[in-house]
């Protein structure tokens, strides 16, 4: 047969692959959407950047053309410089050891004098405030009940700027900043344009919650951060899959890729240092709190959902049985075993000392003939700790003022306030000129205009993922759903907003994606595009002013308190 057959012969085998519906449609004058050639399926285009706007600013063509290509770096830099600028200013303001710093900030100091964490007196706070401060920490161990990664990493700071406010923060605001960075480069692969990865940073950088964590020395902050790191790596890791089994294909018309069953189902796809990466940064994660076991879960079943997929462009016939034959194993491998390592290992300061809680716990002649007295003692006591610690964390439900739950999270039903104090006209800031008092508050919460916006981005992406079957959408739901659902089924425990910082990257890739959308796809025309600038610049200058209204209150600046009322816009907040 020639190949002038084949290509006649190649419209009636789709008229037969096409569904009836499809067909009943077309007799309607319905015009199906183009196909997308199979490489651009595999690996899709990033957005040509455009030299214009440096043209604009009087700069040559060939360096116009330099810095529109050097656009997928200066972007990020800027937005991240801006979201550092914010989260170290003042860093060491308030002045003082707010919520559950009382906890995290003294841990991390012991640690680094210890490697495990000792005891302190009840007074030890305003001990360490004073000047020169006096830090009282004694060698007996102290019961703790969460992994040392977080408190490891505020160790860092305190160790190079001293057991200070500044020096307990610091670490939170270089990974509050870095995060950001991060997520312009995640959104920038993730929609294959720099302006909406731009955009979805830009978000994060003005996101209250997000924010006040970046300056606060709790433990979320750091959990988010490798789980987003752990996120971005499964990203990179299937963009470069993919472009393995496109490399594989064989050439078809037109300088195109074809599918090709053999490839699809069996071509093997190496070794898979992303997916390892991503593994290491899923055991850092479980090791700041340990609902970094969900997010592990949750992006072990998307990665292999990506195997699939890509299996399935590619020609494969049985996809998934495919996938679960040569991807399955070591999908598991890279992440499960390397997570758990990982977790072992962030324990060392603890193995490598004595005086840790419950760290002899298997020295006792009574447990020598237990069951698994073949394990090495320190693993033993390990293990007993943790199961010591699983019990804590299932029997808190001691009442807060601020405990929420997550049902209101999205919008913003019960945030935490972190610091509140009211100085009197003259007084810590306070203008001499107030009627009555000032109120200095720290409150963590997220900024409301762009959480109520994500409310509605996570609709769209509910939909986008539904009936578009867009797997970017379904991998945004994932982030989301693995750092929030999860807490569904603890409502009973004591729960706060503030662990809602987890998936607040999540929700403003969300964001970025509608507002993507209400800038209009390509190919819409000047007058859609027009409309669509305007709407999405003003939702984003909206959320940029809320950011800017509320930085008093993220910030513990005195306020007069009919201003820090006006702030209080729903009853709960208060």
């Amino acid at each position: 047969m020639t190949s002038d057959t084949v290509t006649s012969a190649r419209p009636a085998l789709d008229e037969q692959r096409t569904p009836a519906w499809q067909l009943r449609l077309r007799r309607l004058g319905h015009v199906d959407r183009p196909r997308t050639p199979v490489r651009d399926r595999l690996t899709p285009p990033y957005s040509t950047p455009g030299a214009r706007l440096w043209s604009v600013l009087g700069l040559g063509p060939h360096l116009a053309d330099r810095l529109a290509r050097w656009a997928g770096w200066i972007g990020p830099l800027l937005v991240a410089l801006l979201a550092g600028a914010l989260r170290f200013w003042h860093l060491g303001s308030p002045r003082s050891v707010i919520f559950d710093e009382t906890y995290y900030a003294k841990d991390a100091w012991s640690l680094l004098q210890y490697g495990y964490e000792g005891s302190w007196p009840k007074n030890a706070n305003e001990l360490i405030l004073q000047n020169p401060p006096r830090i009282p920490l004694s060698a007996d161990p102290s019961y703790v009940v969460h992994p040392p990664v977080g408190k490891w990493t505020i160790a860092l700071g305190e160790g190079l700027f001293g057991l200070n406010p500044f020096g307990w923060r610091f670490m939170l605001a270089v990974l509050g900043t870095l995060s950001v960075l991060m997520l312009c480069r995640i959104g920038r692969r993730l929609f294959r344009s720099t302006a909406l990865g731009c955009l979805a940073g830009l978000l994060l950088a003005v996101d209250g919650l997000h924010f006040v964590m970046s300056r606060t020395a709790l433990l979320d902050l750091v959990l988010m951060f490798w789980v987003l790191a752990a996120f971005g790596c499964l990203l990179v890791d299937r963009d470069r899959t993919r472009a393995r089994l496109a490399a594989a294909l064989p050439a078809g018309e037109g300088g195109d890729v074809r599918p090709d069953a053999g490839v699809g189902d069996r071509l093997g796809l190496g070794l898979r240092p992303w997916r390892l990466a991503a593994g290491v940064c899923l055991g850092l994660a479980c090791a700041t709190k340990w609902n970094g076991l969900y997010i592990l879960a949750a992006f072990g079943l998307l990665t292999i959902l990506w195997d699939a997929g890509a299996r399935r462009t590619a020609g494969a016939t049985r996809a998934y049985l495919s996938t679960a034959r040569r991807d399955l194993l070591p999908a598991f491998a890279s992440l499960v075993p390397v997570a758990v390592v990982t977790y072992v290992a962030t324990w060392s300061g603890w193995f490598a000392t004595q005086g840790g809680y419950f760290r002899d716990w298997a020295s006792d002649p009574a447990r020598q003939d237990s069951t698994w007295s073949w394990v090495p003692g320190p693993l033993r006591s390990l293990w007993h700790y943790q199961s010591e610690v699983y019990d804590f964390h299932v029997g808190l439900t001691s009442p807060h003022t601020y405990q929420s739950n997550p049902w209101s999270w999205l919008v913003l039903g019960r945030p935490v306030s972190y610091f509140y104090e009211s100085p009197a006209a003259g007084e810590q800031g306070c203008p001499a000129d107030t009627v009555g008092k000032c109120a200095r508050e720290v409150l963590a919460i997220g900024t409301p205009l762009l959480w109520w916006a994500a409310c509605f981005a996570v609709l769209y992406a509910l939909y986008r993922w539904a009936f578009r079957r867009d797997w970017r959408a379904g991998a945004i739901l994932c982030g989301i759903a693995a750092g929030w659902l999860p807490w569904f089924l603890y409502q009973e425990r004591t729960i706060f907003l503030f662990y809602a910082v987890v998936f607040a990257p999540f929700l403003c890739l969300a964001l970025a994606m509608m507002i993507g959308a209400i800038l209009g796809p390509p190919g819409s025309s000047e007058r859609r595009r027009a409309v669509g600038a305007v709407g999405a610049g003003v939702l984003v200058l909206l959320i940029v002013w809320n950011f800017i209204y509320f930085f008093p209150i993220y910030t513990g600046q005195p306020l007069p308190m009919e201003a820090w009322r006006n702030r209080m816009w729903l009853d709960t907040w208060v």
